[in-house]
């Protein structure tokens, strides 16, 4: 009975419950039981998570646009140039295409030096694959001169990158190629060329293998040998071809323009034939003939004996590398005294008749000075003094001038200074201080035959070229211009020169000069006027004193006579026997020399 009403309990509140559900409620009511009900429910309070969601999206993308905004602005405004340049080396290509030196020529236009194809033989031992006795007897049937043997000992000295062999033909090297072997490497490059080997090595000097000058024309004139080329930039494609329509016009194409020199190799020749006569004759140190055309300073030949040969340049004694002419100081005696008779003239103390007596010797500071033949030669004028080349009259006659003015004309003429030629490792002369010259009467005494003082035979030239040309001190120079394959001249350089002497005067001393030649000089030759002055120096020492058994000969000339124009010296170091002087060893040189120049020139005879 209980449980009865129970049930009917519980089925009327459901009842009541589903009828009180099914009636709508009031949205008010619902929004102000909501929280209530569902705090009473145990559910939790709403996150704020989703708002701060939204901030961090929003404050994410807001940094992101303002990232990008800085990084445009670097991009285009910060780094837009270097940014440019990058770009521009990704999509252009340097194009630097080997270019070789210039050549040189002489005046006539034949080849001194020249580049050409070469291939050097390499062989890297760590990469044979056959035994080295195989490669050895291989490449020995191929090579000149080289034994098996010998390529073997070759192959010890590393382990890859040997040199074997330089300058071989394109017919040998196809021949090493066919080889087939490992290790073996044949490379092909352009390396200097000099034709007449010897003949101009003196003046054209030579390269080295890294290709730079180092000596003579070749070091000397190392910036006009090299060809202009700049660098050229073309676009290229994403796989790295080269755009045709950007390749600029005459890309591989270079002037032809060479390098011409002053001096005639036909004269070179005669000159060194001449000097190594003499050299071998009376076996002497060393020798040099200079020519030199005194109405501008052009060199027509340059000789030194001995010499190298430039295209193994590598075989030669050091020494023989360098032109002594201009790297070497030496006293010039004698052949001095003409430009010391042109001084003394300019300063009046003397005319081309003053007599001066000639005992035979004199005393100055307590030093006696006497004549080369050791005896007097009584009163004597000025050209019978350069003819016997006498000591003691070119004393009293330079004693005539103050020291200081003597000192200070022998500045004027530039003889501590350099000649300016185009040659490298000139040096400059050398002259006592002002204070010693003009304190010790000595130093005016030895100065007037020419000794106590030193300067290089190309100054020597130069000083007598002033004579030649109406006193003006011309600059020496090998360097005629740039000239194309027609021998037309496109550049010239511009030499400087200066007066130093009163043109009367240097015409009188040529002409005292002439009277030397006429009185019986080795140099004469029949129908032209020629003047010219014998010396025999003594060679100073390294420690002061002049060494023993020891002695410079040398004969300066100056032709012709009625119009000067050529200056031709000649100097043979430590000529060995008995009758050895200016006059005999010398002189000789001197007289084939100008046979030589007169015919190539086309001097015509005095009338």
């Amino acid at each position: 009975m209980a449980n009865s009403r129970s049930q009917q309990r519980s089925h009327s509140f459901s009842k009541s419950r589903r009828t009180r559900s099914s009636k709508p409620v009031p949205r008010n009511r619902i929004a102000k039981r909501s929280p209530n009900s569902s705090r009473r429910r145990g559910q939790p309070k709403p996150s704020p998570l989703p708002k701060f969601r939204l901030l961090l999206v929003w404050a994410v993308l807001v940094s992101a646009m303002l990232g990008l905004g800085w990084k445009a602005y670097q991009l285009q405004i910060v780094q837009a140039e270097e940014l440019k340049q990058k770009a521009r080396l990704q999509q252009t290509v340097n194009i630097r295409p080997y270019i070789p030196r210039r050549s040189i020529v002489d005046s006539e236009g034949n080849i001194l030096a020249t580049d050409r194809l070469e291939y050097i033989l390499y062989v890297h031992p760590i990469q044979f694959k056959k035994p080295q006795p195989e490669v050895a007897a291989a490449l020995s049937a191929v090579l000149e001169n080289r034994t098996p043997q010998d390529l073997i000992e070759r192959f010890k000295q590393r382990k890859t990158g040997i040199p074997i062999a330089r300058n071989l033909d394109e017919g040998v090297a196809k021949q090493i190629q066919e080889l087939g072997l490992d290790g073996v490497e044949v490379n092909e490059t352009y390396a200097r060329f000099y034709p007449q080997e010897k003949m101009m090595a003196d003046v054209v000097g030579f390269v080295d293998h890294e290709r730079q000058g180092q000596a003579g024309v070749e070091l000397g004139q190392e910036k006009l040998l090299q060809r202009d080329l700049k660098s050229l930039y073309v676009r290229r494609t994403a796989l790295g071809a080269i755009l045709p329509n950007s390749l600029p016009q005459n890309l591989l194409l270079s002037n032809d323009w060479r390098v011409q020199l002053t001096v005639d190799m036909r004269l070179q020749r005669a000159a060194r034939a001449a000097l190594q006569q003499q050299i071998q004759k009376f076996n002497a140190k060393r020798g040099a003939v200079i020519v030199m055309d005194a109405t501008d300073g052009s060199i027509l030949s340059l000789v030194c004996e001995p010499t190298f040969d430039p295209n193994s340049f590598y075989k030669s004694n050091l020494e023989l590398l360098k032109n002594w002419t201009v790297s070497d100081l030496y006293e010039p005696g004698s052949t001095f005294k003409p430009i010391n008779v042109a001084l003394a003239l300019e300063a009046g103390v003397i005319q081309p008749n003053t007599v001066i007596y000639d005992s035979g010797l004199v005393k100055v500071d307590g030093w006696p000075i006497r004549n080369a033949t050791l005896r007097g030669n009584g009163s004597i004028n000025i050209a019978e003094i350069l003819q016997t080349s006498s000591n003691v009259a070119m004393v009293d006659m330079m004693r005539r001038l103050k020291k200081a003015d003597y000192y200070q004309r022998l500045q004027d003429l530039g003889i501590t200074q350099k000649t300016g030629i185009d040659l490298p490792g000139e040096v400059a002369g050398r002259l006592k201080s002002k204070e010693v010259f003009t304190e010790r009467s000595i130093e005016v005494a030895t100065a007037s035959f020419g000794q106590g003082f030193s300067l290089t035979p190309m100054k020597l030239v130069q000083l007598q070229g002033a004579l030649a040309n109406g006193g003006k001190l011309v600059t020496p120079h090998l360097v005629k211009g740039l000239v194309d394959t027609e021998g037309t001249i496109h550049w010239q350089p511009d030499y400087p020169s200066q007066q130093i002497l009163d043109p009367k005067v240097s015409q009188t001393v040529v002409e005292l000069m002439e009277t030397v030649v006429d009185e019986g000089s080795a140099a004469k030759t029949a129908n032209y006027r020629i003047g010219g002055k014998t010396g025999t120096a003594q060679k100073a020492g390294p420690r002061g004193g002049y060494l023993p058994n020891a002695k410079i000969t040398s004969f300066v000339s100056i032709l012709p006579v009625e119009s000067p124009r050529y200056v031709v010296l000649v100097v043979v170091d430590e000529p060995k026997g008995g009758n050895t002087y200016g006059s005999t060893v010398a002189a000789p040189v001197a007289k084939l020399v100008i046979d030589a120049l007169i015919s190539l020139k086309g001097i015509p005879p005095a009338k």
